[in-house]
């Protein structure tokens, strides 16, 4: 059991060697955290955590083709009082109400400072959920327009209001390519949000989401 002054043990689990090797060099200044291993895809993530039993575990979104919200379901599976943090370049909503979905502690974007980061962990191991506040604002502004009735086409299912703007493209007959380029994100991004909608839908392919949202009157 972690004791009140005891550093908070952490695991970096990143598929770029730098990012992690630039964390380990910012963090190594603060006495408040030790990072005690460490993982580039989900099986050496799986076999730190098993090893070194952290206190909490900082991930990314995507790891090398593999989901790191995937892993973080799997983590919590076997062990439900894991803390799991996303530490990420994407400032989607949509992985933030993901994250939050399988049981993440946080979710952060990679600008964080050194002194911010462990504030951050800190307040996890206090029982607190963080948030870039850069999202919570978004997040906070999209709770004002749903309270006051303002659903975008697509809620009603449980997509995203990002989820809806990439399922209108493809009802509109636009490539992934043709999406990426409209919406100003990676083509990746886009599948990404595609396999959301898929799963929202219980479809398997492009073809019969866009049935499903002309079959649902979803746009007009």
């Amino acid at each position: 059991m972690r004791g009140v002054e005891e550093p908070i043990r952490l695991v970096i689990v990143d598929d770029h060697e730098m990012v992690r090797d630039g964390l380990k060099a910012m963090l190594s200044r603060y006495r408040a955290v030790v990072v005690v291993g460490e993982g580039s895809d989900r099986d050496s993530a799986l076999r730190a955590v098993r090893e070194q039993h952290p206190d909490v575990v900082l991930v990314d979104v995507r790891l090398k083709g593999e989901s790191g919200l995937d892993l973080c379901a799997e983590l919590l599976r076997n062990d439900p009082g894991c803390r799991v943090v996303f530490l990420t370049v994407y400032d989607d909503e949509q992985y933030l109400f993901q994250a939050l979905r399988v049981g993440a502690a946080g979710f952060l974007l990679k600008r964080v400072d050194g002194a911010e980061l462990v504030g951050h962990l800190e307040r996890v191991l206090d029982g607190v959920i963080v948030i870039d506040p850069t999202l919570a604002g978004r997040v906070a502004a999209s709770a004002a327009r749903l309270h006051a009735g303002e659903f975008w086409p697509g809620a009603h299912l449980g997509l995203t209001q990002r989820e809806s703007e990439v399922l209108a493209l493809m009802v509109a007959g636009h490539s992934n390519k043709a999406i990426a380029a409209e919406l100003v994100v990676s083509v990746e991004t886009v599948k990404t949000h595609a396999r959301g909608i898929y799963r929202k839908l219980e479809v398997t392919d492009r073809a019969q989401a866009i049935a499903v949202a002309l079959r649902e009157g979803v746009f007009h």
